[in-house]
Parts: structure tokens; sequence; C-alpha cells
């Protein structure tokens, strides 16, 4: 997978779209040329990668490289290159469009490579720069690290707590740019990805329809009214959707099954870093509340049976379990409409949705009023 788009290393992990791209192909001229010059880069590979898990590949000579195509519409990319040990490689993403693009930088210095040519590209790179004056998660994940390798679990609390109100600033940053924006390819874009993980319905419902025609029915537009529909279907108040999987045994697993207990349906993986961190606080509301009434089923995103029993076995997981091991496909996931884990639902003793996407001591707190 290309892009298992993160918002931040230690959030969450959010699924990009990956079905066929059914738009219809403008009547313009659709081709496109992506000229490199990357200093440090020689002879390494240079790979396009697109969505749906599509990718294009050039070795470089002498620093240069050349990607020529057709783009139906704005495509959301991912340039990446490929050395000999020794160098940086990098990724960046970028618009790809028609018409004439170029990139140059450094190989050793990933961070000041520059796309341009693009007015799309152009306003992405605006829209990421005014971004990160107000939302700035990479130097924010940085000191995050920072106090981990030093044991500073004071200073490390504070940061991932600073990190919930970060993620709403973010989405109010979006917001605005929405309104701003409503015909704007970056808008959809990014509408996406912070919005695919546990979407207030009304909030995106009323953002989509603010948007222009074209950029609805576009890409990232088309896959935005699937989150849409979806938080619908789950939104709090809503009986949640009856659903059928086996465990690591092969038993099926049915959602009547817990029914008469306050339910948690915890959507996890064990590939996610996110998820992994957050296990150790399911653990402990687990703990504290079993005993009272609380179960939990986890549904694992994972495709590998071994990885997955590895992970329940060493973050000691001692609830009930299921997976059909199809990765993000997976069944539950889809009727759920899961597009970013860690994400859970909270279920009352009738099986309705009366909390979801609890992080933290979020659970705990919210288990402490309900659980006596």
């Amino acid at each position: 997978m290309i892009y298992s788009f993160l918002i931040s290393a230690t959030l969450i992990f959010v699924q990009p779209p990956n079905h066929p791209s059914t738009g219809p192909v403008a009547d313009v001229d659709s081709t496109y040329t992506l000229a490199g010059n990357i200093e440090g880069l020689g002879s390494g590979w240079v790979y396009l990668r697109h969505m749906e898990y599509k990718s294009d590949s050039v070795r470089a000579d002498h620093d240069q490289f050349l990607f020529k195509g057709t783009v139906a519409e704005p495509e959301f990319c991912m340039l990446e290159t490929r050395t000999p040990a020794g160098h940086k490689d990098f990724r960046v993403n970028f618009f790809l469009q028609s018409g004439q693009l170029q990139v140059s930088g450094k190989q050793d210095a990933p961070e000041e490579v520059m796309i341009t040519g693009g007015t799309v590209q152009d306003e992405y790179k605006a829209y990421m720069d005014k971004h990160k004056s107000v939302v700035d998660w990479l130097s924010w994940q940085g000191a995050t690290q920072k106090a981990k390798e030093k044991n500073d679990k004071v200073k490390a609390d504070s940061l991932e707590k600073a990190s919930g109100e970060m993620l709403k600033l973010e989405r109010q940053f979006v917001v605005q740019y929405a309104r701003e924006h409503p015909a704007s390819y970056v808008t959809v874009n990014q509408l996406y990805f912070n919005f695919a993980f546990n979407p207030d319905p009304e909030v995106l419902e009323s953002l989509y329809n603010g948007l222009d025609g074209t950029v609805r029915s576009s890409y990232f537009g088309r896959h935005l009214k699937e989150v849409l529909d979806a938080s619908v279907k789950t939104a709090v108040g809503s009986q949640a959707p009856a659903f059928t999987q086996k465990d690591a045994g092969g038993k099926p697993i049915t959602l009547s099954d817990f029914k008469g207990s306050y339910l948690l349906i915890d959507f996890w993986a064990s590939w996610c870093g996110p998820c992994r961190a957050e296990n150790p606080a399911v653990v402990k509301a687990y703990q504290k509340y079993h005993g009272k009434g609380f179960v939990i089923v986890g549904v694992s995103l994972d495709d590998k049976k071994e990885k997955w029993i590895e992970a329940i076995k060493k973050d000691r997981l001692s609830w009930t379990q299921v997976s059909d091991l199809q990765g993000w496909n997976n069944n539950v996931a889809e009727l759920y409409g899961v597009k970013g884990i860690p994400m859970n639902f909270l279920l009352d003793k009738d099986g309705k949705i009366i909390a979801k996407g609890l992080r933290g001591e979020e659970l705990e707190k919210k288990l402490e009023e309900l659980v006596h």
C-alpha cells in the first residue's frame, strides 16, 4: 500500500480511496510531462505512485528523469526515489495534472524538493505552507519522539494530550478552507483525508453540499460521498449494523452474541503503529470494567494471520478477536465505513451506537458514566 495516509505517526492511519476511477475524461488535452533534476540521484530509480495502487517507474540518467502520460483530472500522487545505500531516499505527495511540471532539488534534502508548473500543485503547496503555520504535525511528532527517547513521560503525555486539540484545530482549518474554496481539488482532497476518520455526518454533509459540482464528481469527491453515506449509517443513536466474522480459531462470531452488555467494537491492525500505541488504554479500560458488564470485540484489518496472532499475544488483548484477513477490505470495516484506524464504536446493551472514536482516557471516562 503506497498511501496509508498518516495524519500523525502516533494518531491515525487513514485509508486512501482504492476503488476504480469511473469519472469521465474531460474533452481537453490531458497529456502531461513530469521532468526532474535531483542533484545526487545519479542513476537511481524514480517511482510515480498513482491512486488505486498503480505506479510508473523510470531510471534516472545523471540526476535527470522524465515521465509522460495522460491524466483525466488533477490526481493526487506520490513521487518516490530509490538510490544506492548512503543516500536519503524521499517521498513527496503532489498533484499531477495536464501540462508541463518540473521537479528540482537535492536527493539528500527531500524536504526542499520542489514540484512546480501546475496550478493545482501550486495551490496545494500554498495550502500546506499555511497549514504548517497553523498545525505543525512534524514538529509535534519530533518533540514527542525526543520526549519518549529521553523517557520524559510527563512531557510525552502532555504532547499526546495536545494532539486531540491539534486534530480539532486541523479540522477547523480544513472547514474554513472548504468554505472559501468550494471548487478546489485541494479542498475535496483534504476533506477526504481529514473527515474519512470518524466524521460528524451533519458537518460533512453541509461541507459536501457546498462543493462545486465538478469537484463533487471528481475522484475524491465520489469517495467523500461514500464516507458521508457510511457516517449517516453509523451515527450516534443508530442501531449498529449486524455482522458475523470468524475468530482466529475459525469460530463465527456474531454481533448479537454480545447483546445485553456494553460492547466496544475496536478496529485495529498489527501493522498500525497508532493502534498498538492505543492498545494499553483499551486493556486498562477492559480490566477495570469487564467485571461490570463491559466487553470488546476486536476487528483486525490484518492480512497475515501470524502477525495478527502475535500482536494479540504481545499486547495482551484478552477479549474476542475477529478478522477475515482481507486488510482494508475487511467486510466489517466496510460495513461500518471505517477509513481510518484505530477506530471504535461503543454500543449500549440493546446494540445502539452511543459513542465512537473514543481515544485514550475518553473510553474510560465514558464507561465510568455508564457502568456502575
